[in-house]
Order: C-alpha cells, then sequence, then structure tokens
C-alpha cells in the first residue's frame, strides 16, 4: 500500500526573516516621514507665509530634491516587502475574500484594509510626489489652486483616511507579529492606535480645510 507523506524541514535561511525586518523598519520610516509630513503641512494654519517659510527651508537645503526621490524609493521598497504576500491572482483574491467572510475574524479583515489601502497609497502617492516636485518651489498659493483645480480636493480627502488607516493597522500588525502586542495588551493597543489615527486624520483635514479657505 502507497502512502504520500509530508514534511516540514525548516528552512535553513534567514532571508524571510531579514526581509520581514526590512519591511518593518521601512514602515516604522515611513510612519515617521508621514507624522513630519503632516507637521509641516500643518504649518500653513499659522498662515501662507509659514507654510512658505518652511516649504523654502526644505528647497533652500535640498531636502526636497533629494528627500522627495528617496522617500519615493523607500515606499516602493516597502511595496514590494510587503507584495511578497499579497495574492494578485484573481482566484487567489476569491479564496481570500472567501476565507475573511467565513472566519468573521477582526484581524483577517484589517490584513485586507490594509493591503487594498496600501496599493493605494502606492499609487496616490506617486502622483502626488510628481505633481508638487515637477512644480518647484512648493507655495500655499500653488496649494491652493491645486485643491479648486478638477477632482485634487476629493482625491486628498481620501489619499489622507487612506493613509491614518494604512499607518494604524500596520502598526497594530508589527506589534502583534513580533509579540508587542498580546492578547491581555490588545484591547488597550486598538483604542490607542485608532486615537493616533483620527489624530493624524483631524491635523491633516484641518490643514486640508485651511487651505481652501486661505486667501492668497
Amino acid at each position: 500500500m502507497w502512502s504520500d507523506t509530508t514534511m516540514h524541514v525548516q528552512s535553513s535561511t534567514r532571508t524571510p526573516a531579514v526581509l520581514d525586518w526590512l519591511e518593518v523598519l521601512s514602515g516604522i520610516g515611513l510612519v515617521l516621514f508621514i507624522m513630519g509630513h503632516s507637521l509641516f503641512v500643518a504649518s500653513v494654519i499659522f498662515g501662507a507665509s509659514t507654510f512658505n517659510g518652511m516649504a523654502g527651508f526644505f528647497e533652500n537645503t535640498g531636502l526636497a530634491q533629494v528627500g522627495g526621490p528617496i522617500i519615493g524609493l523607500v515606499f516602493l521598497l516597502h511595496f514590494v516587502l510587503a507584495a511578497r504576500k499579497i495574492p494578485f491572482r484573481a482566484a487567489q483574491q476569491s479564496v481570500i475574500w472567501k476565507h475573511a467572510r467565513m472566519m468573521h475574524h477582526e484581524d483577517t479583515w484589517l490584513w485586507l484594509i490594509q493591503a487594498v489601502t496600501g496599493m493605494l497609497i502606492l499609487l496616490m502617492g506617486s502622483i502626488h510626489m510628481w505633481v508638487l516636485l515637477n512644480d518647484l518651489p512648493i507655495t500655499a498659493e500653488k496649494s491652493v489652486a491645486l485643491l479648486y483645480a478638477g477632482t485634487w480636493l476629493w482625491f486628498y480627502l481620501f489619499f489622507l483616511l487612506f493613509v491614518a488607516m494604512h499607518v494604524a493597522i500596520g502598526v497594530y500588525r508589527a506589534g502583534v507579529k513580533w509579540g508587542y502586542i498580546r492578547r491581555e495588551n490588545r484591547a488597550r493597543m486598538k483604542k490607542y492606535l485608532y486615537i493616533f489615527a483620527g489624530v493624524l486624520v483631524a491635523i491633516d483635514l484641518v490643514s486640508l480645510i485651511r487651505f481652501y479657505f486661505l486667501s492668497v
């Protein structure tokens, strides 16, 4: 009688763990960048001259010209690393969707939201950087004009929501994966991350409203 048996052989390579750590580190770097970016944009709350002064500093020191493409590369690296676990084929996506609906597990839905928002952020973030870096210098006047052109206001409304959701879920899932968020502190950490995402959205939303009604 024939019998088929399988045996799990533990991989001796550390490559998957290294790639996971690179994904986490690039994600942490992007979270810090996003927080700094939100604070920079929020300088418009104090007036167009304050925002223009901050933008001028970044451009005069070369941070905008050099930092922009570097951030773009980190975005791309983070996406490639995360994409190792994203099903791109229709059949695989169908299976994931069925499993998510069947399991009714919150973390599974959070993973789906993180994957979808990650792809949207890559696309929308690329458009955002392309538009701004190809029209330097960055000024409050240009930003106001952009918001009144076409559907850019809606573009940024959805963009800031996707970013806040992706950041909060990403920090939560990384914390769970690496053991910093456990069963006993999971509810508390979720609450903190919801507050963090809410504060991030609030700062970006106030900045967007300030731009929209700014007299320039």
